[in-house]
């Protein structure tokens, strides 16, 4: 059969599955017959020790070896070999039923880009007694998606579903690189951010058909995915949570250097000023950070540019940043020599120890905040030093 005859090619990571990975071929070839599909199974071999190399093979499988440990891995060493154009991925733990292939093709004719399984109810799937652990149910994939939908604005109802369905540009497109249990996280993240139309169906998930333990670890796993998601969501990671300490702190430094703040019987003065001004600069750090984050993923390749990423980093300009920064700090310097002088007029004795220390603090605030702002500038402009300019 040559390449251009192949329709489907569903991939199968696979790691000492002897004991479903026959059913699960034969399920799919049989989802070929019923549906008049041509297709291939491309089984991903990470290395198993049990047989399931020559199981598959005489189901009728393509089998290729994928020294490289993972999940994600061994999904992408079975597409590399493929030949259909369109692919749809799945477990070989027979948790899925490759019976429900059609409704992954059918969407992908009709020129659906990525298809999503949803064994949910919310999506109009099923879950089978047994067949997902409670923590995963209600807690683990519940709260991944509803992050998923919050960082990254995709309109899913299972996050964490394996069986997918895409065509080979729009994976070639995603450049997906995680090695690991992370490559299903990154690729619902790369199909939004890269604005890949996502669409969903209904599956069932069955229970796994192995004696064994599953590979995967509730908590280990559920913290990789989690943390995948925030490196790849600088925004959510830095940039939100700096902005917020960022307002709070500089609504602090200067609302107390007017004088006492008093709520209720609570009075807020030098030391809440001290404070303020240390939330202030860390913020605006943790911003930085974002920043230079999102500028050194989209330089990878990571994450995809966007035209607020563009118009924030336009306006985070070398010139521009240097100018910005140098006036906050001679602002800065503009106080600290008032506060210098009203110690002049004292004869640079002691001073009051309130009122003084309003004009300090934010005079010294100013003079880091100043300098942070220019030196995040010439990092910005080392990052995208190689990038072309933009015409206007």
């Amino acid at each position: 059969m040559s390449s251009d005859e192949i329709e489907v090619s569903i991939v199968m990571p696979c790691l000492d599955e002897a004991e479903t990975i026959a059913a699960c071929i034969d399920k799919a070839k049989a989802a070929f017959e019923a549906n008049g599909i041509i297709g291939e199974i491309v089984v991903g071999d990470n290395g198993s020790t049990d047989g399931s190399q020559e199981i598959a093979i005489a189901h009728g499988a393509v089998v290729t070896p994928v020294p490289t440990r993972g999940y994600g891995a061994a999904i992408m060493g079975a597409i590399a070999l493929a030949r259909g154009r369109y692919l749809i991925m799945g477990d070989a733990d027979d948790s899925y039923d490759y019976g429900e292939i059609s409704k992954f093709v059918d969407k992908l004719r009709q020129g659906a880009q990525f298809v999503i399984g949803c064994r949910f109810p919310g999506g109009g799937g099923r879950i089978m007694p047994g067949a997902m652990p409670f923590l995963h149910r209600w807690l683990g994939t519940p709260v991944l998606t509803l992050l998923s939908n919050l960082f990254f604005g995709t309109r899913i109802n299972d996050v964490n579903c394996g069986m997918r369905g895409f065509t080979r540009e729009t994976f070639d497109k995603m450049a997906l690189r995680s090695p690991g249990m992370e490559f299903a996280s990154e690729m619902v993240m790369k199909a939004a951010l890269m604005d890949i139309p996502t669409d969903q169906v209904p599956i069932t998930l069955h229970p796994d058909g192995r004696s064994r333990e599953p590979h995967l670890r509730t908590w280990r796993d559920g913290w990789r995915h989690l943390r995948f998601m925030l490196l790849y969501s600088p925004r959510w990671l830095f940039i939100i949570p700096g902005s917020i300490l960022f307002l709070i702190g500089i609504l602090g430094v200067l609302a107390l250097s007017t004088g006492r703040v008093h709520v209720g019987d609570i009075v807020f003065s030098t030391n809440t000023h001290i404070v303020s001004a240390m939330v202030t600069l860390l913020g605006f750090q943790t911003v930085s950070l974002g920043l230079f984050a999102k500028s050194f993923a989209i330089d990878r390749g990571l994450l995809p540019p966007g035209r607020s990423t563009d118009r924030i980093l336009r306006m985070m300009g070398l010139e521009h940043t240097v100018v910005a920064g140098l006036g906050v700090l001679a602002a800065g310097v503009a106080l600290l020599v008032w506060a210098v002088s009203i110690w002049g007029d004292q004869e640079f004795g002691a001073l009051d120890p309130y009122s003084v220390p309003r004009i300090v603090i934010p005079s010294v605030t100013l003079i880091v905040l100043g300098a942070q702002v220019i030196f995040t500038g010439f990092l910005l402009g080392l990052l995208g030093l190689h990038r072309p300019e933009r015409s206007e």
